[in-house]
């Protein structure tokens, strides 16, 4: 069996460099979302040569990310293959990138079959547009922006840092408390406001080492919203979290666009902010579809072809 094991800060370097190298920007290439989702998903990496391999349990089962890192893949593939037959689950892949595809065949012809995975896809949205929101399409944001700055005439961004994470960490908590008071939840609900409160513990204990970039927004003094993030590659970065208080109209549009503004005043080359997936949730669809996105990074699930 291929040694796979739980991510560690210390894989950052290297899983980063190789992970840069490929260009890709699906939000599966952030060492930050290996680590901080490396609990929920039971995410584990391994070295095989030069590639880094992921081997992960979603809602589809257990299965690998597609390799990167390396040159052999039609070799790395069959040491998967290998992996899961001694490991007693079937061989697949998720979360490929249409490119990955092209690669995979490539390498080895006519060997897998390939299903689109809609509710993965990646939302991407050019910085620029984030930022400035011109446009008919964005109107209603800049309403509703205008509308939270009438109300909160005293709003403040500022960074995160170690002297106002803990506050962030406080909204957190009542963010949850609210929602609970507000919606009647569900368990799957449930089980998804677990999972990413744990993800975000994460974030917060290791904002430092994992190198997470993030912005808060003020009201009359106190933190109502906030978002953090990290580079996936050289053009694109990653929005691993974003909250606000639901009743605070245009919270979540503002903290959107000044952190688009400062990531376009700190990260220059970057072009592009991935804000993830939808999960397949109409109201999360509604809400990614609202801002125009300018590429979608399609997904697929790979299986072998006689499976």
């Amino acid at each position: 069996m291929i040694p796979f094991r739980a991510p560690v800060l210390e894989d950052r370097t290297w899983v980063e460099e190789r992970f840069c190298a490929t260009g890709n920007r699906g939000c599966e290439y952030s060492f930050a979302t290996m680590f901080l989702w490396a609990r929920r998903y039971c995410q584990h990496v391994a070295r095989w040569e030069d590639f880094v391999l992921e081997r992960l349990c979603g809602g589809q089962g257990v299965g690998y990310l597609f390799p990167v890192g390396g040159t052999d893949l039609a070799g790395v593939v069959d040491a998967l293959e290998q992996d899961a037959a001694e490991r007693g689950h079937p061989f697949r892949f998720f979360c490929v990138t249409e490119e990955q595809t092209r690669q995979l065949e490539a390498a080895c012809p006519g060997r897998f079959r390939y299903e689109l995975d809609r509710d993965g896809f990646d939302y991407l949205y050019e910085v620029d547009k984030l930022a400035d929101l011109e446009g008919k399409k964005l109107h209603a944001k800049r309403n509703h922006i205008n509308r939270f700055v009438q109300d909160h005439p005293d709003w403040t961004v500022e960074p995160i840092t170690p002297d106002n994470l803990v506050e962030c960490m406080t909204m957190d908590v009542e963010w949850n408390r609210r929602y609970r008071a507000r919606e009647e939840v569900e368990q799957p609900a449930e089980d998804t406001l677990k999972d990413e409160s744990q993800a975000l513990a994460r974030a917060f204990a290791n904002y430092g080492p994992l190198h997470l970039r993030g912005l808060l927004l003020r009201a009359e003094g106190q933190v109502v919203a906030f978002t953090m993030g990290s580079p996936i590659c050289k053009d694109t970065f990653d929005v691993h979290f974003e909250k606000a208080f639901g009743e605070m109209r245009g919270a979540y549009p503002l903290i959107n666009r000044e952190f688009a503004r400062w990531v376009r005043e700190h990260e220059p080359g970057v072009r592009y902010l991935n804000r993830e997936d939808d999960m397949g949730l109409p109201g999360l669809r509604k809400a990614k579809e609202s801002y125009d996105p300018d590429l979608m990074v399609e997904k697929y699930t790979v299986l072998p072809r006689e499976a």
